[in-house]
């Protein structure tokens, strides 16, 4: 009965829109003072403390003290992942429900771009990349199911990544993720074995840089150059 109660402790914890709100400003990971978190979130600062001690007691967020300020973070980066999780589910009944001050927070702009989704890249370079490999035929889609074609075997082996070195999962060795919160943007990227494996490799070779309790990726320079060669179609020749 543990993952039940679990459940049932967290839902009650987020069963408030202004304690959830105060969850979604946190979700890339970083510290916020109380003070902003009350602004965002259109609360006083006595409301705020109340909600903040009510999470934090709860086990969702960690306070820390710098000098005069409490500071607030998510407890762990599989509570983001789960909140916006939550955020990605369509409820109509809902939608109709929510006042215009619950949708000001949207997700910050650099967890947008590139972000930790579990064991790999989610956000906008990930459902671009995604994009990439189906439309160079390195995978093919049936329905929701991935496939890795031949050439894309080849070519990821020029990577650096062996499909067969690969340790399937549910007996796939790549997914569809839709785990995107962000309303504007509901393109799945890519999970399982081998999302996971370009998430090394792009860490590994500097592209991408990781802290422990955030979920931005930060994408360098180099990065953003050699993710957007990876199953990049040539140019079509110009007829003039």
């Amino acid at each position: 009965m543990q993952p039940i109660a679990s459940i049932s402790q967290i839902a009650s914890l987020m069963a408030d829109p202004k304690r959830s709100a105060m969850l979604w400003a946190l979700i890339d990971g970083m510290a916020r003072p109380s003070e902003e978190l009350a602004m965002m979130t259109g609360l006083t600062p006595s409301s705020a403390c109340a909600h903040l001690a009510r999470l934090s007691a709860g086990g969702l967020l960690k306070r820390e003290a710098r000098g005069r300020k409490r500071y607030f973070r998510l407890a762990a980066p599989e509570i983001g992942t789960a909140v916006e999780a939550l955020a990605s589910v369509t409820i109509p009944e809902c939608e109709r429900k929510v006042q215009p001050a619950q949708r000001i927070l949207g997700v910050p702009l650099a967890l947008r771009r590139a972000r930790l989704c579990r064991d790999h890249l989610g956000g906008e370079v990930a459902a671009e990349l995604l994009q990439r490999l189906l439309d160079a035929q390195w995978l093919q889609q049936h329905d929701q199911q991935l496939e890795i074609t031949l050439l894309g075997r080849e070519q990821l082996a020029l990577q650096g990544i062996f499909i067969d070195a690969l340790a399937p999962r549910d007996s796939r060795l790549c997914s569809l993720c839709m785990c995107n919160g962000e309303a504007q943007d509901r393109r799945p990227h890519l999970g399982g074995a081998l999302g996971s494996s370009l998430l090394k490799l792009f860490v590994q070779s500097g592209w991408l840089r990781v802290s422990d309790g955030s979920r931005v990726a930060h994408l360098t320079a180099s990065g953003a150059r050699g993710i957007q060669q990876i199953a990049r179609l040539p140019a079509p020749l110009s007829m003039g």
